[in-house]
């Protein structure tokens, strides 16, 4: 009887204890609730098992970011800045570059869209080769923005980029401005790239006139293979040649292209002597600018570009539509397009505008 009466004692007791451990973990539960909704007012309470931060079991939104090259300057702030603009947005991304290989860029485009991401954002290398990215992502149902350089003849559902034939307008005005009349070279950019098209057109907008007057002659006219400097200096080089250094100005199809073929002037004592255009705001031409090598080149916001990309990305990921300003046609559809506005840059503007902006510091430029 004793043993009995014993054990049901200690039940008591252990039960005592139970029902105050259970009434410890209630009171610091409805602490913790209070506290969340003094710090968070009008929060929800996240229910029994949900994580906080997931509304409803929803999973971040995923944006994969296709690139072309990391082997320049340019396109290192691209992806920096677009993956910061992005997880400002709550959104996160994964980023792949091809290094300028058009099979590696497919591959890597295919394990992207094989990740299922919510949206795919393609830089191409070769405006036609990717034309098969568009096709398998819609095939799998992700929708495609052409980034910066629009891809041909493919189903894309958004491009986002620069006025890039006005590029080219700023770049022959600047030098027809300081060169009216005289020999003029052409160093074009990739031939693969839809946007070397663009700038090009955009240069003759503006010299056609001028060589119909006769005031203008283009001694040299040729594109850059995979836009390099090396590749330029040849051109470059060609063009002193031909012309026995009879040349009064270069216009170049991006900054890269434009050191190239300031290299080559230098061999022959002219850097510096002949006005060189360029463009992309490249640090080493903001520098050349000061210098005195190279004339101008052209500001393209790449913060605004990114900014502007990923608010795109994120909404129409979530399957908001689009209104855009422009339509161009790709060869296959009018595609949606957003074209931002560039800025002509020469050392009177430098402070104003590129280092205004904070894309090169003044201690960068001025070194």
């Amino acid at each position: 009887m004793m043993e009995e009466k014993g054990a049901k004692q200690m039940d008591r007791i252990q039960w005592k204890r139970t029902l105050a451990v259970l009434l410890l973990v209630c009171l610091l539960s409805a602490c913790q609730m209070e506290t969340v909704l003094e710090k968070n007012p009008g929060k929800a309470i996240p229910a029994a098992g949900e994580v906080e931060g997931e509304e409803d079991g929803e999973k971040p939104i995923k944006i994969g970011f296709s690139m072309d090259t990391l082997l320049e300057e340019r396109w290192l702030k691209d992806r920096d800045l677009f993956k910061e603009a992005v997880e400002e947005l709550g959104a996160e991304v994964e980023i792949m570059a091809a290094n300028g290989d058009d099979a590696v860029q497919i591959s890597q485009a295919e394990t992207l869209i094989k990740q299922k991401v919510d949206l795919l954002v393609v830089v191409p290398h070769n405006a036609e080769a990717t034309a098969s990215i568009v096709k398998k992502a819609h095939e799998a149902g992700i929708k495609v923005i052409s980034y910066d350089r629009l891809v041909k003849n493919a189903d894309i559902d958004l491009y986002i980029s620069f006025d890039n034939e006005k590029v080219g307008e700023l770049q022959a005005k600047a030098i027809a401005k300081l060169v009216p009349k005289g020999k003029y070279v052409y160093i074009g950019g990739a031939i693969t790239d839809h946007n070397a098209h663009l700038f090009k057109r955009g240069v003759f907008n503006v010299l056609q006139p001028l060589i119909e007057k006769g005031d203008i002659q283009i001694v040299y006219d040729q594109w850059s293979r995979d836009w390099t400097p090396a590749n330029a200096f040849v051109n470059m080089e060609e063009a002193l040649k031909a012309s026995q250094n009879q040349i009064d100005a270069v216009i170049a199809a991006n900054d890269a292209t434009a050191g190239g073929a300031i290299q080559a002037l230098a061999v022959q004592g002219l850097a510096g002597k002949i006005p060189v255009a360029g463009q992309d705001a490249e640090l080493a031409a903001a520098q050349r600018i000061i210098r005195g090598t190279q004339t101008m080149t052209v500001y393209k916001p790449i913060g605004t570009l990114t900014k502007e990309a990923a608010e795109l990305a994120v909404r129409m990921a979530k399957g908001e539509h689009i209104e855009a300003n422009r339509k161009i046609n790709n060869g296959k559809i009018e595609v949606p397009s957003v074209l931002l506005s560039p800025i002509a840059v020469d050392k009177y503007n430098m402070d104003r505008t590129i280092i205004a902006d904070g894309f090169h510091s003044r201690e960068e430029v001025y070194k």
